[in-house]
C-alpha cells in the first residue's frame, strides 16, 4: 500500500500521522519526506517536490510507502501529478490530516478540491481529524468539513478517524524513537529508577517510563483510527 499524506496547510500533524499512525501499521513501509526541512525535525531523507520523477521511480520499487508532503511542496506535488498523467494512480490513498482551526479547515477543503480536480476519486481521499480534545466531538468542531462532505461528496468521510490531543506527541517531537519503538523497548524503567546513581538519572528514567505508559494508551487509539481510516 502506498499513501500520500498531504494538506496545503501547515501545523496539522502530517508528519505525526505519517510517522506514528501509518508507517508502523504497514508492512516494512518506508517513509519518504518531501520537504527540505520537516516541521517535526525528523531526519528522514527529504525529496523536494520538483523531483517528482525520481519519486515515481522509487515508489515503483516499493510495496509499501508513506509519502509525507510538506506544506511548502504541496502545490508543486499536485501540479506535477497533473503533468505526469496517471501518476496519482500510484497511490492507494491520499490522507489529509486536519485540525479544528478555521484556516486549516479552509485549506483542507482547498486540498480536497485540488486532488479531486486532477481525477482522484473520493474513495481514495481520507481525512484524519487531528489534535481533538477528549471532550470534543468531531462532528461539532469540524462542522464545516462535515457540511462540505454532505454537499460535495469529494472525499470519503470516516467520522471515527479521530486522533486526540496527547502529551506523547510533544515528548517525541524531534526524538529518534517512534511510538512503536518506545513500546518495543524491553527496559524495566522502574528497576532502573531504583538503581540509578543520581537524581538526574532517576528523572531520566522516570520520564522514559512516563512516555512508555502514554505509548500503550495512544497505540490502542491509533490502531482503531487506522482501521477506521482505511476500511
Amino acid at each position: 500500500m502506498k499513501i500520500a499524506v498531504i494538506n496545503f496547510s501547515g501545523n496539522v500533524g502530517k508528519s505525526t500521522v505519517a510517522r506514528h499512525l501509518l508507517v508502523p501499521r504497514l508492512r516494512n513501509a518506508q517513509l519518504i519526506a518531501i520537504e527540505s526541512i520537516n516541521s517535526d525535525g525528523s531526519q528522514d531523507e527529504a525529496i523536494r517536490g520538483k523531483q517528482f520523477g525520481q519519486l515515481q521511480e522509487a515508489l515503483a520499487l516499493m510495496e509499501d510507502a508513506v509519502v509525507d508532503v510538506g506544506a511548502s511542496n504541496v502545490e508543486d506535488f499536485i501540479n506535477l501529478m497533473t503533468q505526469y498523467k496517471g501518476s496519482h494512480e500510484d497511490f492507494d490513498f491520499f490522507v489529509v490530516p486536519t485540525v479544528s482551526k478555521a484556516k486549516q479547515q479552509r485549506d483542507t477543503i482547498s486540498t480536497i478540491e485540488a486532488l479531486a480536480d486532477i481525477g482522484i476519486p473520493a474513495k481514495k481521499i481520507r481525512l484524519v481529524f487531528n489534535m481533538v480534545e477528549m471532550d470534543e466531538q468531531a462532528e461539532q468542531v469540524f462542522g464545516g468539513l462535515f457540511d462540505y462532505h454532505a454537499s460535495a461528496k469529494r472525499f470519503a468521510l470516516k467520522p471515527d478517524s479521530v486522533i486526540h490531543v496527547n502529551d506523547i506527541y510533544g515528548k517525541l517531537n524531534g526524538a529518534l524513537q517512534s511510538i512503536a519503538e518506545v513500546l518495543a523497548d524491553p527496559s524495566d524503567f522502574k528497576e532502573k529508577i531504583k538503581t540509578a546513581q543520581s537524581d538526574q538519572e532517576k528523572l531520566k528514567f522516570a520520564q522514559m517510563l512516563s512516555v512508555k505508559r502514554l505509548a500503550v494508551g495512544v497505540t490502542e487509539e491509533l490502531d482503531a483510527v487506522f482501521k477506521a481510516l482505511l476500511k
